[in-house]
């Protein structure tokens, strides 16, 4: 067994030294990635996970377990909630788990998630609302729970996965895109909101072949070959990334979209106006269709997913 001063060697960074980090979602994938990699900086951790399926069924603290197995194999602090994020009750008590544990919360991962993908005239209530619920809902809870502790210590970092389903389009995702891009409004809010009180919000739509993605089909020879350089992008590509982000050395980066793909970083764009037109006189719907339309119609943007824009192999 290695003693204290062995396993606190193993740590690979200092650049979160003294911070207690929240992570949901830490039982696996790029949940479990980031939250090794934060313990590995420094942090301490608080794992949330519910050890549901893909689906958002069943329940175990199996995951959560093995998680918090490797980050205290590795030297690291670490303790477990495994509490829905989709209930307000339930999230505060997420956040005083982490209080409880350590001390104090510096930093909150809202990387929870489940999926249930329908095209859009066959997705019932059901799959709209679980999906929301957990990914939307599940965001602004926590966060919102630890708001309260970052206004008293002026200090804190939310970190939110969002995604290019939502920031671009994909098929059969209403209910993960909506979610995903209203999470990169939440985080804007929260950066605006909060800034006041030293505490910054920013996003990272994460690629990676992980349990999210391992139910793309790969049935034609391009779906084949999207899947092969899916699974070259490891959930722990998207770390580093993570843990800038909630360190001080990211004291000035706040409202942001970051994308992460396998070696490559990405600043997004958020909505801005592309193109105006005018008229003194007013318009009527025959003059849009006559003037404003073909002005602006080069600046339109056309029916792209994800894979369409980022079409090229990961690097």
């Amino acid at each position: 067994m290695m003693g204290e001063n062995e396993m606190e060697n193993m740590r690979k960074s200092t650049i979160l030294a003294g911070k207690v980090a929240l992570v949901t979602g830490a039982g696996g994938g790029i949940g479990r990635e980031i939250a090794v990699a934060m313990a590995n900086a420094g942090a301490d951790i608080l794992i949330n996970d519910i050890g549901v399926s893909l689906t958002g069924e069943g329940g175990s603290g199996s995951p959560a377990e093995l998680t918090k197995q490797i980050i205290e194999q590795q030297g690291g602090r670490a303790a477990i909630s495994t509490d829905s994020v989709a209930d307000w009750a339930s999230a505060k008590r997420i956040v005083e788990t982490a209080v409880d544990a350590f001390g104090r919360i510096d930093i909150v991962v809202n990387n929870a998630g489940i999926l249930r993908d329908a095209i859009f005239h066959k997705m019932t209530p059901e799959d709209w609302l679980s999906v929301i619920n957990v990914h939307l809902n599940g965001s602004f809870f926590v966060s919102r729970a630890a708001a309260d502790h970052f206004r008293k210590q002026m200090s804190g970092a939310y970190v939110h996965m969002t995604s290019t389903s939502g920031l671009v389009g994909n098929f059969g995702q209403a209910n993960y895109s909506a979610a995903k891009l209203g999470i990169t409004a939440l985080s804007k809010s929260i950066a605006l909101d909060m800034a006041r009180y030293n505490v910054r919000s920013n996003c990272i739509a994460p690629f990676a072949w992980s349990r999210m993605t391992s139910s793309i089909p790969a049935e034609t020879p391009d779906q084949k070959a999207r899947v092969a350089r899916l699974q070259q992008m490891t959930p722990d590509k998207n770390a580093p990334l993570a843990v800038f982000l909630a360190s001080d050395k990211a004291a000035a980066v706040t409202g942001q979209v970051f994308a992460a793909r396998m070696n490559e970083i990405f600043l997004m764009s958020q909505s801005r106006p592309l193109r105006s037109v005018h008229r003194a006189e007013g318009w009527t719907p025959e003059l849009i269709a006559e003037h404003a339309v073909p002005a602006l119609k080069a600046a339109m943007l056309p029916l792209d997913r994800s894979q369409d824009v980022f079409s090229w192999d990961p690097i």
